[in-house]
């Protein structure tokens, strides 16, 4: 069953490339022994820099089960997730990943995200991209508010 799925994303993947909509990566998302969602890459089809393949896909499984996390679900991806796309998926909370290609075999093939990997130890101020704290009270009291607010949705 998990070949099946997986060979799914590949060929999601595949078509994604062949049509021009972004990079060969495409994604499935399963629950109970069924696909509920599916998606490629179409960053550059959409001018989308989000527009990653594990991302649609997670979108499409939201809105499917009306939930923002997709207990019970399990996440097939042609590749290791990429820094943004590994965030969303601790974020929705599936029960496991697979994938088939990592990331070194992305990065073989010019989709290099280790830049981003080494980005994440560095403090804000010594990143590529400026960071700068600014306007730092005004938002730490949001979440004395969070905090205090009684009809809050935990997540």
């Amino acid at each position: 069953m998990d070949k099946k799925f997986m060979q799914r994303a590949v060929k999601l993947a595949r078509n994604g490339m062949k049509n021009n909509q972004g990079g060969p990566f495409g994604c499935v998302i399963v629950k109970n022994g069924k696909i509920i969602a599916e998606g490629n890459n179409s960053v550059t089809s959409e001018n989308d820099p989000t527009a990653h393949a594990e991302i649609v896909a997670i979108r499409k499984a939201c809105i499917e089960l009306g939930s923002f996390q997709l207990t019970g679900c399990e996440l097939y991806t042609s590749c290791e997730p990429c820094p943004m796309c590994l965030g969303a998926i601790y974020w929705a909370r599936p029960d496991r990943v697979y994938f088939a290609a990592t990331r070194n075999d992305a990065a073989e093939a010019g989709f290099d995200d280790e830049f981003i990997y080494n980005e994440l130890d560095l403090s804000p101020e010594k990143r590529k991209i400026p960071m700068i704290s600014l306007e730092r009270e005004l938002a730490t009291d949001l979440f004395s508010e969070w905090v205090c607010k009684e009809d809050k949705m935990d997540y």
